[in-house]
Parts: C-alpha cells; structure tokens; sequence
C-alpha cells in the first residue's frame, strides 16, 4: 500500500513537470513571434511583482514586529517602501508612453542577464552532477544556452532591447521545457 502511494505521487509530480515542459515552450513560441510585447509583459510583471512583494513585506513586518526588534523591522520596512516605490514607479513609466516604457525595458535588462548568468550555471551544475540520469545532456545544454543568453543580454546596446529581451527569453523557455520534458521528468520515474 505503502509503495502505491509513492508511485502515485510520483506519476502526479512527473505529469505536473511535463505540464510545465509543455507550458515553457507554448511561452517560449509565444514570446518569439511577439518579442516587444513579450518584452513589455515581463518588466510589467516584474513591477507587479515588486508592488505585491513590498504590500506583504509591510503588512508581514507590521504583523511580526513585536517579535522583530525595532532595527530590523524598521530596514525590512524600509525595504518593503522600496519594492513599492520601484514597482510604482515601473508601472507608472509604461502609462507614460512608449518612449518611457522602453526605458524601463531596457533598464530591467541588465538584471534578467545575471539571472541567466546564474540560472545557466545552476542547470549546467545540475546536469554534471547527475550524468547517470537519462537526458542529463539536455540539462547541461539548457545551462549552456542560458549562460550565452544572460551574457548577450548583458553586453547588449540598450537600443536592441526592445525586441531582444523577448526573443532571449523565448529561447530560454523553449529549452526549459524541452530540459522538462526530456531531463527534469526523469527525476519522477517509477519506484
């Protein structure tokens, strides 16, 4: 009974990777046939997510800091007032125009190349380290694309961004779901 309950779970967690395989690279399509608004739809939730995350950072902090002491609640929420501010900021760039928009493409560009900077260098770790797995080359090459696209992304002129950070991450996902469908699936296999 015991060993049922594994494999069930088991085949739930390998169809909910080969889900997410399959959504990586619907989003992968998506974001090359579309690159400035892909690109335009990533900053924009990445102000949201600033927004959000500075809202429960104050309303956390605020609920906690009887047990925090005052230097610590006051930089955490000093930290949470600039998440907000930031991502207020970013959105309110976008509803100024378009000139204003770009800018704000541009200037996240910079930090999605060191998350694909360090990004391809977990994945390419991953693979190495599991070379007895099926698929373990996929890895190490979805490490390695990744790695190439944080460095064009980082020494890219500010002008291309419009279009390149979309086509960039397009291409990141596509070999992200083909890494889940053909590598990251195999951690899941039957007991």
């Amino acid at each position: 009974m015991g060993s049922g309950l594994f494999s069930a779970k088991g085949e739930g967690l390998k169809a909910f990777t080969l889900f997410e395989g399959v959504l990586m690279l619907v989003l992968g399509v998506l974001a090359l046939i579309f690159p400035v608004l892909a690109s335009a739809w990533i900053t924009v939730i990445v102000a949201v997510g600033f927004l959000v995350g500075g809202i429960v950072g104050w309303v956390s902090n605020l609920a906690r800091s009887s047990q925090l002491g005052r230097w610590y609640c006051f930089s955490r929420l000093v930290i949470s007032t600039l998440f907000i501010v930031v991502g207020a900021w970013m959105i309110q760039q976008f509803r100024g125009g378009p000139l204003e928009g770009s800018l704000m493409v541009a200037s996240l560009a910079f930090a999605i190349g060191i998350v694909f900077i360090l990004e391809g260098v977990v994945s390419m770790l991953v693979a190495l380290g599991h070379t007895r797995v099926s698929g373990w080359g996929w890895g190490l090459l979805n490490g390695i694309v990744t790695l190439i696209l944080g460095v064009l992304i980082v020494t890219m002129q500010a002008w291309g961004l419009l279009w390149v950070i979309g086509v960039l991450v397009g291409i990141s996902f596509l070999f992200s779901g083909i890494d889940l469908l053909a590598f990251s699936a195999s951690f899941h296999g039957e007991d």
